[in-house]
Formats: structure tokens, C-alpha cells, sequence
């Protein structure tokens, strides 16, 4: 079986992308609407300032700041890992497991393209990682 790459799992995409000045509290509520875990921050042209996830969200709150009056750039994880369209399945869901987040932007030529999560790959994508990864503690 060919892997799929990521530029074929976010072609129809449409992520949710905010501006560095809109606040917590639209973030999440506009998360929330789309019921989706995170937010890729960019600016007008697309291009990837940060991402802000449902974490983001809970160290805000134990932190005590203010959804409403917090931008969420004050808050949003910086130069995230991101891959590119002709990465593969396998790849993000590696850089997922490695990096030990749950969302990776996918970036074209520079620019938002998608945002993929580990419940983006189909059974047979998390079989052959969960193989792999068994196979590299043994070797450990």
C-alpha cells in the first residue's frame, strides 16, 4: 500500500487560523465551534506564526491570566514543527510521537496549507507506527 502524504490529507482543509491580536478567549471559543484542538496562528499572508492548542489553553488558566484580555501570540507555542505536503503519513505521525504533541502544521511553499492531529491517520497508518515503535525498544 502507497503511504499517503499529507498534502493529500489536508486538500479539502479549511484550519482555523487567527491573527496574533485575537485574544484566549476567541481562540478557544472559536475552537470550540469547530470543535477542533488547536488554532495556527498567522498573519495576513498565511505564513506560520505559532500554533495554540487546547494545553495552551489549560497552563493560561493555571497560570490565572485573563482569557479576555490575553493576545493568544503572548501565549502560543512558537516555531513549531511543521512538515511539508510531500511528507508522509508515517513522518508526522513519527515527528507526532517524537515530539510528543498532537498537531503538526503543514506549511506549502512558506504558507498555511493544513494542520494534521494523530486522529487524521487511518488504523493501518497507527498499526504500522506502533510496529515501528515496538521495534525500536527492542532495539534499545
Amino acid at each position: 500500500m502507497p503511504q499517503r502524504t499529507l498534502g493529500e490529507i489536508v486538500r479539502d482543509q479549511h484550519p482555523l487560523l487567527l491573527g496574533p491580536e485575537d485574544t484566549v478567549a476567541q481562540a478557544c471559543a472559536a475552537m470550540h465551534q469547530r470543535r477542533v484542538g488547536a488554532v495556527l496562528v498567522a498573519d495576513e499572508e498565511r505564513r506560520l506564526l505559532g500554533i495554540f492548542t487546547g494545553r495552551d489553553a489549560v497552563r493560561l488558566l493555571a497560570e490565572g491570566l485573563d482569557a479576555k484580555a490575553t493576545r493568544i501570540d503572548a501565549v502560543m507555542t512558537r516555531n513549531p514543527v511543521t512538515l511539508g505536503p510531500r511528507a508522509t503519513a508515517m513522518e508526522a505521525l513519527q515527528a507526532l510521537h517524537d515530539g510528543g504533541f498532537r498537531h503538526v502544521p503543514i506549511l506549502a511553499d512558506g504558507r498555511v496549507a493544513g494542520i494534521v492531529s494523530r486522529y487524521d491517520f487511518r488504523a493501518r497508518e497507527h498499526a504500522r507506527m506502533d510496529d515501528a515503535t515496538g521495534f525500536l525498544e527492542v532495539l534499545r
